[in-house]
């Protein structure tokens, strides 16, 4: 079922409606999870077995951000386990793991006709939608916003239900018994988790189950105390292990009695279509079990996914190409539309446009589309059976993949199995299900189990990079101030890329189609962090929409990558421009986010900020994701220098505030990756298109940094009882401007390209 608000409200009026369908929708959902022998269920997230072992449901994709020890650790602190009796599964696709946040923020996706509801409806109409429709996807940082909570209160039911039947043997009260590293104890009396569950699994827990008084994190100290690490909790990654020694499967990992190996090519683009191949010249590979023709793909399976791939090669398909699109169409569009094209006011503060009367700054900035680029390509393993589909994938929306695999085979939804697996990388690319479709169409006709895993010239084909923009901003400089900004505006060219996401995702359209429907549309989420957090007295935001002709798609930042590129370079060129050390200029607008001034002060002491002069080559940029309120921050220092070959970044040093953290070295490294992929933005090389198609096949042509290109990274967290942020987006976006910010110091060129190095330095 395809929900929508419209469908949802049976009257309105103005000034309101009557929500009537909305009470008939059920409030209740199975249990999802099925206990193996000597297991007990306790909820939708806990299983406890005879043997003392903990399993932890967890509803959102693996992909390296450390989801899959988060959550049991979530659980483990609230219900008293001992975290080595600590496991984690897979939870199945199911009603009971609602991801709220996300499906209130992406409202506008899954609801194309809104109809303008008060904010409250708007809530309990996302609850709707992502319980009715499974909604568990997981993206834009909600992880712990969505389940953080729920987590912890089905902990804290277990840990009552323990305690209820430790107190029933021992005729006590069972408020009194203690629940700490797996065992329940009352006086000297005492028994573990594995001889409790049994019994303790019917026992009826209180409703509101009581939490404990304060979740433990893994806060850093106080600055006033000694920076004792061993005060602070530490919980080892669960998937660490496996993935050292090999044994961590992934869905290229997955084996099946009598299974085949499948193999891909696609068209340049999503337009194109197959219109012939040679069978004959593949008729000399051993293990061809045969091949299965698409409109607008061609895959053969073998007894090796090598033999495979080789006979693809011989058949050399040919495709069609409906719509070539060059780099140079494209910027050229852009570069129209930004000086002309008509636009939509997305944002104002203050006296939004009225505020500017005139520009005494302009500056422009570009950046270019860019890849995902996981590690592992696109892979699925799939069975057909009697009329049934099992489907193992690693999918950031797993719903969504398993209806339209169900759609491309003609079954129902019921009729298909989908067991969610781990991703080797994703950054944004597994919202994306293609290849689920594919494997559908391809172990149905075979009839036997099939392994598809692309190749990586059809992963650069079929990416959908990050949408390139242009970006003008003016200022207005108040009289006299020393580069005081007394008004901004921000005006941006993209195509409507959220919309056109968003269509391929709930409305299962191709990309062509996609983008016919979204042409010309605002897009608000495509301009996220254009308002930027300095006390500017009035900033006006503009969107000009942008037809490209090439599919865009998600990418780790989004549209953060662009506004905190164009933003923080924009911020040291008028400091520059003004005789201002970028500093103390940022600090003077930063009254209104004394947390964000914070990171920035902390950063400047780290990097022994020496004012980015006399061709030091440091470099400083500052951001927030998210709002004032819950909003992650970070500020980086970068040291870089020009030499021969190229440009070097010598060190990173970052100061963030993401609120309570939760583990303490998940957080790091999320910091840690971020900076090293707002490296490769900053200085990988250009996606470059000539006739529909990526320049290059080549992932070493990608230009991302190695092992001797790593630089020194400091990162410093700064203690905070707010709410939890999410880490991983706040590197990547911060990064690259400090890169340009300190490449300027160094040589005194300004880049305004991103990449940086398209720019010709």
């Amino acid at each position: 079922m395809q929900m929508t608000r419209r469908g949802l409200v049976t009257g309105a009026a103005v000034g309101g409606g009557l929500l009537v369908a909305w009470w008939f929708l059920p409030r209740n959902y199975a249990n999802p999870l099925e206990p193996a022998g000597g297991e007990h269920l306790f909820g939708a997230w806990i299983k406890i077995a005879e043997d003392g072992v903990v399993s932890v449901a967890v509803p959102q994709l693996e992909m390296g951000q450390g989801i899959t020890t988060l959550v049991p650790q979530i659980v483990a602190q609230e219900l008293g386990a001992d975290w080595r009796q600590v496991a984690v599964e897979p939870a199945p696709v199911a009603s009971a793991y609602p991801n709220i946040p996300l499906a209130e923020r992406w409202a506008h996706m899954w609801d194309p006709v809104s109809v303008g509801l008060t904010d409250t409806t708007d809530a309990m109409l996302a609850r709707r939608f992502a319980r009715a429709e499974r909604f568990t996807a997981t993206a834009d940082g909600t992880a712990l916003a969505a389940y953080e909570a729920p987590a912890r209160e089905a902990a804290a039911a277990a840990r009552a239900m323990l305690a209820l039947e430790a107190a029933d043997r021992w005729s006590v009260a069972w408020e009194e018994c203690q629940v700490v590293n797996g065992i329940v104890s009352h006086g000297d009396k005492a028994a573990t988790f594995g001889e409790l569950a049994a019994g303790a699994a019917d026992q009826s827990a209180p409703d509101p189950p009581p939490l404990r008084p304060e979740a433990p994190s893994d806060n850093p100290p106080p600055a006033s105390l000694p920076d004792d690490v061993t005060a602070i909790p530490q919980f080892a990654r669960i998937d660490l292990p496996s993935k050292i020694d090999g044994s961590f499967r992934f869905a290229g990992d997955v084996r099946l009695p009598g299974m085949v190996y499948a193999a891909i090519r696609h068209g340049p683009n999503t337009g194109s279509e197959l219109t012939g191949f040679n069978e004959a010249a593949a008729q000399g590979i051993s293990g061809i079990v045969g091949a299965v023709r698409h409109k607008r793909w061609l895959a053969v399976a073998a007894t090796t996914w090598w033999s495979a791939n080789e006979a693809l090669d011989a058949m050399a398909p040919q495709f069609t190409v409906s719509f070539p699109v060059d780099s140079a169409d494209i910027e050229a569009r852009i570069d129209t539309l930004l000086r002309s094209g008509d636009s939509y006011l997305v944002a104002q503060t203050g006296f939004g446009e009225e505020g500017m009367s005139r520009v005494d700054t302009a500056r422009r900035y570009d950046i270019e589309p860019a890849h995902a680029a996981p590690v592992e390509t696109a892979s699925a393993a799939a069975r057909w059976s009697g009329g049934r589909l099992e489907l193992w994938i690693a999918s950031q929306a797993p719903e969504q993949a398993l209806k339209a695999a169900a759609k491309a085979v003609g079954i129902s939804s019921e009729d298909v199995a989908l067991y969610p697996m781990p991703a080797g990388g994703s950054f944004d690319a597994r919202l994306e299900h293609e290849h689920a479709i594919e494997i559908a169409h391809i172990a149905k006709e075979l009839g036997r189990p099939v392994q598809l895993t692309w190749p990586r010239r059809d992963e650069l084909i079929r990416s959908r990079p990050r949408a390139p923009a242009g970006v003008l901003i003016g200022a207005q400089l108040a009289e006299g101030g020393q580069g005081s900004i007394d008004a901004m505006q921000v005006r941006v060219a993209c195509q409507p890329a959220s919309h056109e996401f968003g269509r391929r995702l709930f409305g299962n359209l191709i990309p062509s189609a996609a983008i016919r429907e979204t042409t010309g549309m605002k897009d608000e989420l495509a301009l996220e962090g254009a308002v930027p957090p300095y006390d500017v007295p009035s900033v006006s935001v503009h969107h000009v929409p942008v037809e490209t002709g090439y599919p865009a798609g998600r990418v780790r930042g989004n549209s953060h990558q662009v506004s905190a590129f164009a933003i923080e370079s924009f911020i040291d060129e008028i400091a520059a421009q003004n005789n201002r050390e970028p500093l103390s200029y940022r600090m003077a607008m930063l009254g209104g986010d004394i947390r964000l001034a914070a990171c920035l002060q902390r950063a400047a002491s780290m990097a022994e900020w020496d004012g980015g002069v006399d061709q030091s080559g440091q470099g400083l940029a500052c951001y927030r994701i998210g709002n004032a309120e819950t909003g992650g921050r970070i500020a980086c220092v970068a040291t870089a220098r020009r030499q021969e070959g190229g440009v070097r970044v010598t060190r990173l040093s970052a100061a963030v505030d993401i609120g309570r953290i939760v583990n303490l070295d998940i957080a790091r490294q999320q910091i840690e990756g971020g900076l090293m992929f707002g490296l490769g933005i900053a200085l990988g090389n250009a996606l470059r298109m000539r006739g529909g198609l990526p320049a290059s096949f080549d992932y070493a042509d990608l230009g991302l940094p190695r092992l001797a290109d790593t630089p020194e990274i400091e990162v410093d967290f700064l203690p905070s009882e707010a709410a939890p942020a999410d880490p991983g987006e706040l590197g990547t976006v911060v990064a690259p401007p400090a890169i340009a910010n300190a490449l300027f110091s160094a040589t005194g060129l300004r880049l305004r390209r991103l990449p940086l190095l398209s720019s010709g330095l």
